[in-house]
Parts: structure tokens; C-alpha cells; sequence
């Protein structure tokens, strides 16, 4: 099994596990970028990840170093690459790891951004999720 790659510092790892479609990836890391001109992702396409669950995403964590190891990831599985919405998968690696939560390709950058400053925490977000468990923004 492989292990998780360690994104580049200040952004977080989107992995694609589903390769039915590179035109809808080629779409998903363009609608990821397209918020500002500021890096926020580390994209990794490689097909040793294909088709794996989120509890072999959180054992491919667990058996890196503690410095290897991410605490949290996005998933481009097969609802981000065939749904309209495109949403990615959040996965915690760390406080409760295999918690997830969806977020829209537009609502990336504002979660990614906050976890790696640590300015909000992954429940912080997996909390705010409306009936499909997407995460939309914060009802104050």
C-alpha cells in the first residue's frame, strides 16, 4: 500500500482515487485554481491510488512518519468526477481520522486556507454540513 504524499507547505493535498475521466479532472484542478492567483493544492494523479476507500487513505497515513503524514486530505473519488457539483471529500487523518465531509470545488480554497493556518479545525467545517454532509459555509 502506498503511502499518503506530503503536500507542499501552505497548500493541501487533493488525490485523485477515480481516473474514469481526465477531462473532469483537468476541470476540478482549473475550478480549484481559478480563485486567485495563490497555490492552494498539491494535485496527485497517480493510479496506485485508484479506487481506494477513506479507511485505506487513513491506513496509507498511518503508516508513514509522524513528519509524513498529513492531517487531512481531498479526495477526487467517483461523486467528484461524476457529480454536477463536483464536490471533493475532505478526509481527517488526525483528530478523528476518517471523518469527512464534501466541499464544493468554490468553497476549497476558504477550507484549505483555515486548516493550514490553523485558523479553524476540520470539525470546525465537518460540522457546518447541510443534509448531503456538503459543506456550504457557516450559519451564524
Amino acid at each position: 500500500m502506498p503511502t499518503l504524499p506530503q503536500p507542499d507547505e501552505l497548500t493541501s493535498l487533493v488525490l485523485r482515487t477515480d481516473f474514469s475521466d481526465d477531462t473532469a479532472w483537468t476541470a476540478l484542478k482549473a475550478a480549484i485554481d481559478s480563485f486567485d492567483e495563490q497555490r492552494r493544492a498539491t494535485y496527485v494523479s497517480d493510479p496506485a491510488y485508484a479506487g481506494m476507500a477513506v479507511h485505506a487513505l487513513v491506513d496509507a497515513d498511518a503508516a508513514a512518519g509522524d513528519d509524513d503524514q498529513p492531517r487531512w486530505l481531498f479526495v477526487a473519488d467517483t461523486t467528484t468526477m461524476t457529480d454536477e457539483e463536483h464536490s471533493l471529500l475532505a478526509v481527517d487523518l488526525y483528530h478523528e481520522p476518517g471523518r469527512t465531509f464534501r466541499v464544493p470545488p468554490a468553497g476549497y480554497p476558504v477550507v484549505s486556507d483555515n486548516l493550514n493556518v490553523a485558523n479553524m479545525t476540520f470539525a470546525e467545517f465537518a460540522d457546518e454540513t447541510d443534509d448531503s454532509g456538503t459543506c456550504r459555509g457557516f450559519t451564524t
